[in-house]
């Protein structure tokens, strides 16, 4: 049976994330400055790419490496071209 992974440690973050989607909504609601706006907005993207990458990690070190080890050839092709289409979709 397959297990996943447990990523509550990234609750913390992206609660903080809700928090700044929030001032950055006050930002504009209050007729900010662009810029100010735009380097805010960076920081989101920025805390968003992080949770990201410690999921990716996780996939890979857990659900990755159980379904490489002892799966047959097809189960291991179908996990690697899992990988390529998400870095794909989500590498840019």
């Amino acid at each position: 049976m397959t297990s996943y992974p447990d990523h509550t440690e990234n609750i913390v973050a992206l609660k903080r994330i809700e928090g700044q989607i929030r001032g950055v909504q006050k930002m504009i609601e209050e007729g900010r400055y662009c810029v100010d706006i735009l380097h805010q907005l960076r920081s989101v993207i920025r805390a968003i790419a992080s949770v990201q990458k410690t999921i990716y990690k996780k996939h890979l070190l857990h659900c990755v490496t159980e379904s490489l080890s002892g799966q047959s050839a097809s189960d291991k092709q179908k996990k690697i071209d899992e990988i390529l289409d998400l870095l794909g979709k989500h590498i840019a």
